[in-house]
């Protein structure tokens, strides 16, 4: 589990977080806040450097697009989706923990 505040998120712009050892990559979109795997399930490429349009992110590596939500591919060359991760915030705090996300 780790915390972040959520004054650091900005909104649609990927953040990097460590949760229990993993990287995983956090993002802000409107009100609601998601965290998903933060590496590419199609090649090693860091999502967190990747862009944010509504609820999707882009791979910048080959282009390969996630929802963030749910961690489904929506376009190739990614197949497989992303882990996802449990996603709280009191209006100050987000906290992520592991597991499958809600």
């Amino acid at each position: 589990m780790t915390t972040i505040k959520l004054s650091d998120l900005q909104d649609g712009k990927p953040m990097q977080a460590d949760v229990d050892g993993q990287p995983v990559c956090v993002v802000k979109v409107g009100g609601d806040v998601f965290a998903v795997s933060n590496i590419c399930t199609h090649s090693y490429a860091e999502l967190s450097d990747g862009e944010v349009k509504d609820y999707a992110i882009e791979c910048w590596l080959h282009g390969a697009e996630f929802d963030i939500r749910t961690g489904e591919v929506l376009s190739m060359p990614a197949t497989e989706p992303l882990e996802t991760f449990k996603v709280t915030h009191d209006g100050e705090t987000v906290t992520i923990q592991s597991g499958l996300g809600e």
